[in-house]
C-alpha cells in the first residue's frame, strides 16, 4: 500500500464527517423514499443516493486512483489496489422513521471488496444523530470521538454466555426472516437478552465499545460491515463466519474470544 494508513484514515474521517452532516441535514428537512430494492420494505431514500454521490465525488477528488464500491451502485475499479467501500446510510429504515440509529460507513481495503480475500486498512462509522465517530486503522487500535473527546475502545471480557447481551438483525424477505427467527430460538434462552437496533455497522461498533457482548446476522453485504468489522477487531473482538470462514453473507459474528465459540455453537445447531 503506497499511502500510509494515517493518511487514509484522515481522509475517511473527513469525508464521513462531511457526509454525516449532509444526511443529518436532509433528515431535518424531511425524508423522501426514492425506490425499493429487494422487497417493498427495503427502501432507498433520496438522501441515500445523494450521500453516496457526494462521497464518491469527494473520494474522486482526494484519491482518484482508488476503486469505489457503494451500496447504491456506481462502482468503479481503480489502479492503486485500494477500494473504498461505502454505505451512505446504514440503517435506512431508522433514518426514514427518525430513529437516531443510522450511520455513514466508509472502509478502505486492499484487493477486491470481498471479505474472504480483502485486507482491511481503515474503517470509519459516523452516527451524526448521536455525535459519535468510530474509527480504526489496521494495527492502530479502535477509537470513539464524541463531544470533542476521544477514547480508545475495548471489547467486554465477559466469559459467561448467560450474562451476554447480544444483538442481531433481520433480512427483508419473509423466507429469510423465518430462518433467522428459528436461529434466534437457540440463542435467546442462552443469553442475558437480545437487541435489534437496525444498523449492522453500529452493532459492530457497539461490540467494540463494550455496549454489547456479541452480534450476529446473516445476509449482510460488504458495505454493512467493511468498516465496523475492522473497528471491532481493533478493539479486541473476534469477527468471522461459521466453521472458520470469513464473515460474509452467510453469517457475520462478532464477540470476544471467550464468547465467540459459544455463540457459534448455538448458530450451527
Amino acid at each position: 500500500m503506497a499511502v500510509s494508513p494515517t493518511e487514509l484514515l484522515d481522509i475517511a474521517r473527513t469525508v464521513a464527517t462531511e457526509a454525516g452532516e449532509l444526511v443529518a441535514r436532509r433528515r431535518r428537512e424531511g425524508v423522501t423514499v426514492a425506490a425499493t430494492k429487494s422487497t417493498s420494505i427495503d427502501v432507498v431514500t433520496l438522501a441515500d443516493r445523494e450521500c453516496e454521490e457526494f462521497v464518491k465525488a469527494r473520494l474522486a477528488q482526494l484519491r482518484p486512483e482508488d476503486g469505489f464500491y457503494g451500496e447504491e451502485g456506481g462502482d468503479s475499479t481503480g489502479t492503486s489496489g485500494l477500494t473504498w467501500i461505502v454505505d451512505p446510510i446504514d440503517g435506512t429504515v431508522n433514518y426514514l422513521y427518525g430513529i437516531p440509529q443510522y450511520a455513514v460507513s466508509i472502509a478502505v481495503v486492499e484487493g477486491n471488496p470481498d471479505p474472504a480475500s480483502w485486507k482491511q486498512a481503515v474503517g470509519v462509522v459516523n452516527n451524526p444523530a448521536a455525535d459519535e465517530l468510530y474509527f480504526a486503522s489496521k494495527g492502530g487500535g479502535a477509537f470513539l470521538l464524541t463531544g470533542g473527546k476521544q477514547q480508545q475502545l475495548h471489547v467486554n471480557e465477559e466469559t459467561d454466555l448467560a450474562h451476554a447481551l447480544v444483538a442481531t438483525g433481520f433480512g427483508y424477505s419473509s423466507e429469510v426472516r423465518a430462518i433467522q427467527a428459528q436461529r434466534l430460538t437457540h440463542i435467546l434462552p442462552a443469553v442475558r437478552d437480545i437487541r435489534r437496533a437496525g444498523a449492522a455497522s453500529l452493532d459492530l461498533c457497539a461490540v467494540a465499545a463494550g455496549r454489547l457482548d456479541g452480534y450476529f446476522e446473516s445476509g449482510t453485504k460488504p458495505w454493512d460491515h467493511g468498516a465496523g468489522s475492522l473497528i471491532a477487531r481493533e478493539a479486541g473482538a473476534v469477527v468471522g463466519g461459521l466453521y472458520g470462514a470469513a464473515e460474509g453473507e452467510s453469517m457475520l459474528l462478532a464477540s470476544n474470544k471467550y464468547l465467540f465459540p459459544e455463540i457459534e455453537k448455538l448458530l450451527i445447531k
